[in-house]
């Protein structure tokens, strides 16, 4: 980050704030929880919805969200399927 931009402040898009919700859920999870399932993934899907929904019409139901751990290693998986018929 410059200093002119430090100073000015940046103008965040829709992405990079997903991105960082998902990094500090994600840190977050990983800090304080067992093998239990995580009581996010609802919220975290139906925010999807509501940030895609802005795009592209879609149904709330072609969204996914998944939670897989294997030993050390957490993977969350978001399949979101568009429709042929984009706006």
């Amino acid at each position: 980050m410059s200093f002119l931009s430090f100073l000015l402040g940046e103008k965040k898009t829709t992405a990079n704030v997903a991105k960082e919700r998902l990094q500090i859920i994600l840190a977050h999870e990983r800090s304080g929880r067992s093998a239990a399932t995580p009581d996010y993934l609802p919220a975290l899907q139906r925010e999807l919805v509501a940030v895609i929904s802005k795009y592209v019409s879609i149904n709330p139901d072609d969204i996914k969200v998944h939670l897989e751990r294997q030993d050390n290693l957490e993977v969350l998986e978001v399949k979101i399927e568009l429709p042929d018929n984009l706006r």
